[in-house]
C-alpha cells in the first residue's frame, strides 16, 4: 500500500496542520455531554474509556452556539466557528431565497474542509456519518475513489456508490443491514465501518459522526446509555490496536428540558410574538429543525426571531423568566462567532432547562416516549475533549470543540 511522507504540513483556513505520523481518527459523539463516559467506566462497562482518561488526554471543550449538529460537525472539520464556514444551524431562513430550508447543502459552506487540503497532500480520506443530512457537507471538495477517499452515511449505506461516495457494497464490508435511522445501531454503524475501513484501507485521515438517539433519550449513567458507550469503547479499542492516534469530541451536550409533571417545558415564542405584535407579523425560526425530529419535536434552546423593532422586543424578552439571552443580530454575531447575514433580527437563548418552540400547535410531541432532553443553548456548551495519547507539553488554553485536529497531528506526543 502506498504510504505518505509524515514530513511537512497542511495550511487550512488559518490553521496550520501537521500531516498524520499514523492513521488519525477524529470522532464527533453526537449529543455526548460530560459524564457520560465516566459513568460507563465507573460502571465498568467501558475499559478502553477508562485507560485514556487515565493516561491520555482528557479535557473539557467549548462547542459552538447554537449548539446544534450542524455548525458544530462543520467547525470541527474546518477548525473555525461559523462566522467562517457559514453553517449557522441545521435550518435557516434563506435570504436569497425567503424560504425556509435545511443548511445541509454544500453551497452553504463558504470554505474548505480540511479534508480536500490532506488529499492533496497525498492523504488517503474516509468519512462515515449516521445520518446522510451531513455527508454532502462533510464531503464537500474530495475527489471520491476507492482506496483514496470515501464519505457515506450509515442511513443510506445500501445506496453508496463509486461515483457519488468511492465506496460501494458498503453493508457487505460492514457485515451490517442498513440501521433504523432511530436507533442506537445507526451510531454502531459508523464505528463497525471505521473498523472495517481501517483494516482495509488504512486511511491516514478519518472523521466518524454519530447521531444523538440515545442521549435524547438517556442520561448518563442510565443502563441503556451505558450499553451505548460499553459498544463504543469495543471499536475505539480496535482503532487504538491498529495503531491509530484517537480524538473524541462532541458536537454538544445535552440537559432535561421537561417539568415536573414530565411534560417539555417550552417557551411557545411564535404565539409570543403573535400576541405581542399580531399574527405573522414576526417570524421565528428553529434552527434545531431537520429530517429527524421524532425524538426531540424540533425543540431546542436557541431560536432566531425576524422581527421589526427589535430593541424593543429584547427588552422584553430579557424580562421573561426562561430566557438566557436575547440578543440582536449583531450582538449575537459577536457573542457566539456567527455569520450575522445568516440570522434573524433578534437571538434568543433559554436557560438550561427550558426550550423554544414556534406555536404550540405546530409541533407534533406523539413521538416523545420519554420526558425531554435536548439542547441549542450556552448550558449545552461543554462537551469532552479527550485523546489516546497524553500532550506533548502542557497547554494552558481555551479548549473548543474545533481544536480536535489540531489536537490529534500537532499537539500530542
Amino acid at each position: 500500500m502506498d504510504t505518505i511522507s509524515t514530513i511537512g504540513d497542511v495550511t487550512v483556513n488559518g490553521r496550520t496542520y501537521r500531516l498524520p505520523q499514523r492513521p488519525t481518527v477524529v470522532v464527533c459523539i453526537d449529543g455526548s455531554e460530560p459524564g457520560y463516559i465516566e459513568a460507563a467506566v465507573a460502571a465498568g462497562r467501558a475499559p478502553w474509556f477508562g485507560k485514556i482518561l487515565k493516561d491520555g488526554t482528557s479535557l473539557i471543550a467549548d462547542c459552538v452556539v447554537p449548539s446544534f449538529t450542524n455548525p458544530n460537525n462543520l467547525s470541527i472539520v474546518t477548525g473555525r466557528p461559523p462566522e467562517v464556514h457559514g453553517i449557522s444551524g441545521n435550518y435557516f431562513l434563506d435570504p436569497e431565497s425567503g424560504k425556509e430550508v435545511m443548511m445541509n447543502d454544500p453551497r452553504f459552506l463558504r470554505v474548505e474542509t480540511l479534508f480536500p487540503a490532506f488529499q492533496r497532500a497525498g492523504c488517503r480520506i474516509a468519512v462515515v456519518t449516521a445520518k446522510d443530512k451531513l455527508r454532502g457537507l462533510l464531503g464537500k471538495g474530495l475527489t471520491l475513489a476507492p482506496g483514496k477517499a470515501c464519505s457515506f452515511s450509515s442511513e443510506k449505506s445500501d445506496q453508496a456508490g463509486i461515483a457519488e461516495n468511492g465506496i460501494d457494497h458498503v453493508n457487505e464490508l460492514v457485515g451490517m443491514p442498513v440501521p433504523d435511522v432511530y436507533s442506537a445501531g445507526l451510531s454502531e454503524f459508523v464505528f463497525a465501518a471505521g473498523v472495517k475501513l481501517m483494516e482495509r484501507d488504512r486511511p491516514e485521515i478519518m472523521y466518524l459522526s454519530t447521531t444523538d438517539y440515545i442521549q435524547h433519550k438517556h442520561a448518563p449513567g442510565t443502563p441503556v446509555a451505558n450499553d451505548f458507550y460499553a459498544m463504543m469503547d469495543g471499536y475505539m479499542a480496535k482503532l487504538d490496536a491498529m495503531g491509530c492516534t484517537i480524538v473524541l469530541t462532541a458536537d454538544h451536550g445535552m440537559n432535561a428540558k421537561f417539568g415536573s409533571d414530565g411534560q417539555p417545558d417550552v417557551i411557545y415564542l411564535q404565539d409570543v410574538f403573535d400576541c405581542w405584535v399580531g399574527k405573522d407579523k414576526a417570524r421565528v425560526i428553529l434552527p434545531i429543525t431537520d429530517p429527524y425530529v421524532v425524538h426531540h419535536g424540533a425543540l431546542g434552546s436557541f431560536a432566531v426571531v425576524y422581527c421589526d423593532d427589535a430593541p424593543k422586543w429584547k427588552a422584553k424578552l430579557e424580562a421573561m423568566p426562561g430566557i438566557e439571552a436575547a440578543l440582536t443580530k449583531e450582538e449575537a454575531a459577536k457573542r457566539f462567532e456567527l455569520p450575522a447575514d445568516r440570522l434573524g433580527d433578534l437571538v434568543v437563548v433559554s436557560t438550561r432547562h427550558k426550550v423554544l418552540g414556534t406555536s404550540a400547535a405546530r409541533h407534533d410531541l406523539s413521538g416523545l416516549t420519554e420526558p425531554l432532553r435536548s439542547h441549542g443553548g450556552i448550558s449545552e456548551q461543554h462537551v469532552p475533549l479527550i485523546c489516546n495519547r497524553k500532550l506533548a507539553q502542557p497547554a494552558n488554553r481555551p479548549w473548543r470543540n474545533f481544536d480536535a485536529f489540531d489536537l490529534a497531528l500537532n499537539l500530542v506526543a
